[in-house]
Order: C-alpha cells, then structure tokens, then sequence
C-alpha cells in the first residue's frame, strides 16, 4: 500500500514538472499595407492619447471589464513608447489611461475634460482581451482528467478599436485591428516553452496592434498639421 501510494505521488509529481505550455499567434486582422510617411518638415502637432485596457470572458461577465494596464503586460509603456515612433511629427502629446473608478472621481473627469482642449488631436484607443468561457472550461477540464496528456488549446482574442478626433469633436478616422492567442497545454510541452513563452507573445501581440495602427495613421497622414 506505501508502495502504491509513493508510486502514484511520483506520478503526479512528474506530471506536474513535466506538464508546459507553448503559445503561438495568428496574423494580424486588418493590416495595413500601405507605405508608412512620417511627414518630415510638416507642422508639427499635439495628441492626446486616451487609453481604454478592457477584459471580458465571454459567457462569465455580462459586461467588459476595466482593469489596469499593466493587467495585459507589464512592460506596455515600453511597447507604447516604442511604437510612437511611426509617427514623426509631434509636437506633444500626452496620454490619459481610463480607470473603473472615474466615474466616482470627478477630479479625474475634469482632469480628461480639459485635456481634450488642449490638443490638436484626441486618439481614443481601447484594447480589448476577450476568451470564450465554455471553450476555455472544457480545455481546462479535459486536461485537468487526463493528467495533460491530451494537448488542449486556450485561445484568445486581442482587438484594439481606434478613433482619432480633431480638436472640434470631429471623427476624423477609425482603425480595427485583431489578433489571437492560442495556448496548447500538454504533458512534454515544456521543451517547446522557452521558443513560445506566453509573455512574450503578448508583448508580440500588443506591438503589432500599435505598430501597425500607428503606420496606417502616419501612411496616411491622419494627425498632419492643422
């Protein structure tokens, strides 16, 4: 019976060191394929960056979410900075990330309110992560009973939605870009982790949406000089 027991205490604990995850991602939906033009020696002008971070499980929350921006990758403000550079004719610009508690923060109100003024150009970007809850149990729940030697997928959805308004209100151009995530979780998977760790793969993710969507607006001059 001890026997037994250790017999199968080891076959849990090999199960569990030896059980990994590998991630990979789909194209990007809506690429740009026009040229980037960065405008050199236009006016230059000022942006406001309202950023949205929104999380929902589809089939668990009745509605979307509001969370942190580090909630995604931690690093965002490095992809955010990096991705800046496609667009070559700023004068300033600022950013002014949306929190669940604005609406009990008035400061915060007034605070976005006077922002909008200042500025040439109000770019409102929300990133959405969405997962399907159903899917996502029965992977978790197949996995779970044969001990992840079937390889179950998770898969997810990154959207980034994009509205840029002129300094008068005026809706001047929309931007819709997508992308998902699948996460294959098995027994042996982790030798192929170090090639597709997750982290990384969102930070590929989040890159490719700002990047891309950055390009379009410099390509087609979307924030050129009033």
């Amino acid at each position: 019976m001890i026997h037994s027991r250790r017999f199968c205490f080891t076959g849990v604990l090999v199960v569990f060191l030896f059980t990994g995850c590998a991630t990979f991602r789909s194209d990007l939906s809506g690429a740009y394929i026009g040229e980037s033009n960065k405008a050199p020696g236009a006016n230059p002008t000022s942006a406001l960056f309202v950023l949205s971070h929104i999380h929902q499980t589809l089939g668990y929350d009745a509605i979307p979410k509001v969370v942190g921006k580090t909630s995604m990758i931690r690093s965002f403000d490095d992809v955010f900075n990096d991705a800046l550079r496609e667009l070559g004719n700023f004068g300033k610009f600022t950013t002014f990330t949306e929190e669940a508690s604005d609406i009990n923060r008035s400061e915060r109100r007034k605070l976005y309110d006077s922002l909008v003024t200042q500025y040439d150009y109000t770019d409102k970007i929300q990133i959405v992560e969405e997962r399907r809850f159903i899917p996502s149990f029965f992977a978790g729940f197949a996995s779970t009973i044969s001990a992840t030697v079937l390889p179950m997928p998770y898969r997810q959805s990154y959207r980034m939605e994009t509205e840029v308004y002129s300094r008068s209100g005026k809706l001047v151009a929309t931007y819709h870009r997508q992308v998902y995530l699948t996460k294959w979780v098995e027994l042996l998977l982790v030798f192929a982790y170090p090639f597709c760790p997750e982290n990384r793969k969102r930070e590929e993710v989040l890159m490719a949406l700002f990047h891309d969507t950055f390009r379009q607006m410099a390509g087609e001059q979307v924030l050129a000089g009033l």
